[in-house]
């Protein structure tokens, strides 16, 4: 085909309904995992388990679609489209509900978001799966093979046009469900021209109704009560679901489902999470807290640590956080100014390391999350490049999350092993008395320090710090005894089978009042990725309000 006939180029009209079916099939799997991740984790399983059912139920849908070809027609595929459009409206409708029931299935967690994807984004793959087939038979090619080229040709454009739309355009500027009304609304417009000009009456009549149900569903959904509090804001970012939550006095920043930080309302400056009290130990073990004058923030969240440090030191802050909503939402919500001694990179952490010329004296690693680790964030070659980073008394302080012992410590383990290859000293603290995955904090330093815990205690009794460390020097977990646990590399791709124990496992933080917390945003005493029946809503899905 010349450039020419390329611009001139008319798709029949089963050519269109194919290249509308790979825009919405793409659209609908990328899509998938904003839906899903909320109550199942966006970690590797969940992601490749949404890729595995939308394969396998649009290869089901060629294989039917092909072995029923010969009797095609232009109407079939119409109601085709519209049956794929009515299924959107299902899953805009009901998928809270759905989710929620497949949640209490008892199955091994590494497999607990299968029937979820299943029941949710089979049906409607599946259905596209037949039109490419169709529209293969009812081709004007000569040949079986140029048809079928031709035709998933045309899909596979649709899929690249689908894909980057749903990632660059849909996902940070709309809500989910608004996206799938996009969807739906896209194929009941193909199957109305499919039938033009003549639009007979049933599919006409059918087309206007689906339309309907999909305004609806999206517009009313099925409202109930939030255990979490009143969601005050809500958005998808390039990188995440994002939700700012009231209850009482207390506003969360949940990003992916997870509680990531959070503030008193009515005393902005307490620590609501006992472990960020965790980021001043590295303030003991500097000969001077006066010697700190240059800190950087790897993660941004609610900003309770950048915030804290500039109030209480006299220190620069440098903050990068990959997510500008992140940041904005700072602002707007949780009461992040900007000042002369606070800067705030967009950017990777990694990448911004390896590109400045600064050197610091505290670094702060806080871009864990229980089920999501960067992992190029934790191999030996970040750590030797957070060493070089820092002066040579410098301090690291990382907060990873994972239990103190046990199978569900495996991730604390490693990642410890790994930071004892770059630094000269390490040493960890365990958040919580229980056993429990936790915030656990390890302080590294450059140099070969070996501080005692009286050491610490007398430094903390000195020192006017803007908080007692006395339990938090006590909670202190003994050195990394001999272990199997590897040194993390960034050849070896270890990260997540070592989150593998922490799956549906509880995880919990401390709050500054006594109270434990689940840190999945469940109650206490739920499971991870669990809610009460009896309190789900339409979690993580309403409109954004102004900031």
């Amino acid at each position: 085909m010349t450039a020419r006939s390329a611009l001139s180029y008319r798709p029949t009209n089963p050519e269109l309904a194919v290249f509308v079916s790979g825009i919405t099939s793409m659209g609908i799997e990328i899509l998938a995992l904003r839906i899903v991740a909320p109550q199942f984790g966006n970690h590797i399983y969940t992601v490749g388990g949404i890729m595995t059912v939308c394969l396998a139920a649009l290869s089901l849908g060629y294989w039917q679609g092909g072995k029923r070809a010969p009797d095609a027609t232009n109407r079939q595929i119409t109601w085709l489209l519209l049956a794929t459009a009515t299924y959107i409206g299902v899953v805009i409708f009901a998928s809270d509900l759905l989710l929620l029931q497949t949640s209490s299935l008892p199955l091994s967690p590494r497999y607990a978001a299968l029937p979820a994807s299943i029941a949710l984004f089979g049906p409607p793959t599946y259905l596209l799966g037949f039109i490419s087939p169709y529209a293969a038979e009812l081709s004007q090619k000569k040949s079986t093979g140029e048809a079928s080229g031709h035709v998933y040709a045309l899909g596979t454009i649709g899929s690249i046009l689908g894909s980057a739309a749903t990632t660059f355009v849909l996902i940070p500027a709309l809500t989910v469900d608004t996206i799938g009304l996009v969807f739906g609304v896209a194929l009941v417009g193909t199957a109305l021209f499919l039938e033009a000009p003549a639009l007979p009456r049933k599919p006409t009549l059918a087309s206007v109704g689906v339309a309907v149900l999909l305004v609806a569903a999206t517009g009313v959904g099925p409202v109930a009560l939030d255990y979490r509090g009143d969601v005050v804001y809500q958005t998808q970012t390039a990188y995440q679901e994002l939700e700012v939550v009231d209850n009482g006095d207390v506003r969360t920043l949940y990003l992916g489902g997870a509680r990531h930080s959070a503030m008193d309302l009515e005393d902005p400056d307490r620590h609501v999470f006992e472990y960020t009290t965790y980021f001043h130990l590295p303030m003991l073990m500097a000969d001077d807290v006066d010697d700190v004058g240059d800190v950087l923030f790897i993660g941004g969240g609610g900003y309770t640590g950048p915030k804290d440090f500039e109030r209480s030191y006299d220190v620069d802050v440098d903050v990068v956080e990959i997510d500008p909503e992140v940041t904005d939402t700072a602002e707007a919500y949780f009461g992040l100014e900007h000042g002369e001694n606070m800067t705030t990179h967009t950017t990777d952490g990694r990448q911004y390391l390896q590109n400045t010329g600064e050197e610091y004296d505290l670094i702060v690693l806080d871009a864990y999350k229980k089920d999501q680790v960067p992992f190029h964030l934790t191999t030996v070659e970040f750590m030797e490049l957070v060493s070089d980073r820092l002066a040579d008394d410098g301090r690291f302080h990382a907060n990873v999350i994972a239990a103190p012992t046990g199978s569900a410590g495996e991730f604390y383990r490693a990642q410890r092993k790994t930071m004892d290859e770059a630094f000269g000293e390490t040493y960890a603290f365990r958040t919580s008395d229980a056993n429990a995955i936790q915030n656990i904090e390890i302080v590294a330093t450059n140099e070969e320090t070996d501080f005692t815990a009286a050491e610490l205690d007398d430094r903390n009794a000195e020192r006017d710090l803007p908080v007692d460390l006395a339990e938090q020097i006590d909670n202190r977990l003994g050195a990394l005894e001999a272990t199997d646990a590897p040194v993390l590399r960034d050849d070896r791709g270890e990260v997540d089978s070592l989150l593998d124990p922490m799956l549906g496992q509880r995880y919990v933080i401390e709050e500054s009042d006594g109270d434990t917390a689940s840190g999945d945003g469940e109650t206490p005493s739920i499971a991870a990725g669990t809610v009460p029946l009896a309190v789900a809503g339409r979690i993580g899905r309403r409109e954004p309000a102004e900031s």
